[in-house]
């Protein structure tokens, strides 16, 4: 959504669709990108500059795709806006991770709340307390995890940026926002598939050259409501030394109008393998579901996120008690 959720760890959001989930190796760079970000408002665009008719032709199709990163990436930018919200992430084995999260000043503060929908046992509680306790007395833990943060929102805005250049558009219809988007406008589907005259300049873009699949914008917001990505070929890094993304590789991420005018990721999927220097086989299956978003004051401290997620946690406690009673 750097707060660039849409390549949607994002964490998270990219309001930015730079949220993205970046794990540790280039070779997974659109992973990165196409999940992090945070939410943020952007004024509408002036009348004159909505299109006023469907892309019919490709040249229509590519500014609409140019017109909505310019706005992900000014949103991108945008930090007056931030909020506090659930996650719930389920892996290829079929177990869960609920999570809650706080935008802060400072860097993203969570905390576990429950495995496989069942609440931690006092061990593990204690355990996330204790986590955010060391970070809280830390301050040089905080400022890695911020360098991190930055660093993988930096990756995030590279790959929003070669989106219009790196790939070729095609109309394929229109469709009414519904679970995704802001309810009721239009959502304007576009195909897309690699283009051949397109070098990346980078390995974080490289990923791009074996992708192929759709994205919806929405018209009214010019906003990205949805891209969803198939790896058509293996993608190598470094001759295949460095690494190696197997073709078949799928992700898909959505944002939405969470009603305070501000946009977020709210739904992520991600399935890809692959190898890293050769030997190291990894294979990520994921689904995360993102909501509940509340705005908190845009100068929030870590500290005061911190409080934040102990008082939530405690609601959410005492709510299930009642329920159990």
């Amino acid at each position: 959504m750097g707060r660039h959720r849409f390549f949607l760890y994002p964490h998270p959001r990219s309001g930015r669709l730079v949220r993205i989930w970046w794990r540790r190796s280039t070779t997974l760079a659109l992973v990165a990108a196409l999940m992090g970000a945070a939410p943020v408002f952007v004024a509408p665009l002036p009348a004159s500059l909505v299109l006023a008719a469907m892309p019919a032709d490709p040249a229509s199709a590519d500014e609409l795709v140019r017109q909505a990163i310019a706005r992900e990436l000014a949103a991108s930018e945008d930090t007056s806006v931030k909020h506090q919200f659930r996650s719930r992430k389920t892996n290829g084995r079929g177990g869960s991770q609920t999570k809650l999260y706080v935008e802060t000043r400072d860097v993203m503060a969570g905390m576990v709340i429950a495995y496989d929908d069942h609440p931690l046992t006092e061990a593990q509680m204690a355990g996330e307390q204790a986590h955010l306790q060391g970070l809280l007395d830390h301050p040089e833990m905080l400022r890695r995890k911020h360098s991190q943060e930055n660093g993988d929102s930096d990756r995030s805005v590279r790959i929003l940026k070669a989106l219009p250049d790196a790939f070729l558009y095609q109309y394929d219809g229109t469709e009414t926002a519904t679970n995704f988007g802001k309810a009721g406008d239009t959502l304007v589907r576009l195909k897309f598939r690699p283009n051949p005259n397109y070098s990346p300049p980078s390995r974080v873009e490289q990923v791009l050259t074996g992708m192929q699949g759709m994205l919806l914008i929405d018209r009214e917001a010019h906003r990205l409501a949805k891209i969803d990505g198939t790896l058509f070929k293996d993608v190598t890094f470094g001759w295949g030394f460095l690494g190696r993304l197997e073709k078949g590789g799928h992700f898909a991420v959505e944002q939405s109008d969470v009603g305070d005018g501000s946009w977020e990721v709210t739904h992520m999927t991600l399935n890809i393998a692959g190898k890293i220097l050769l030997f190291r086989s990894f294979n990520y299956v994921s689904d995360e579901v993102l909501s509940d978003f509340r705005q908190v004051p845009a100068n929030t401290t870590f500290a005061q996120g911190v409080e934040l997620l102990r008082a939530e946690e405690l609601k959410i406690a005492q709510s299930n008690a009642e329920k159990n009673h």
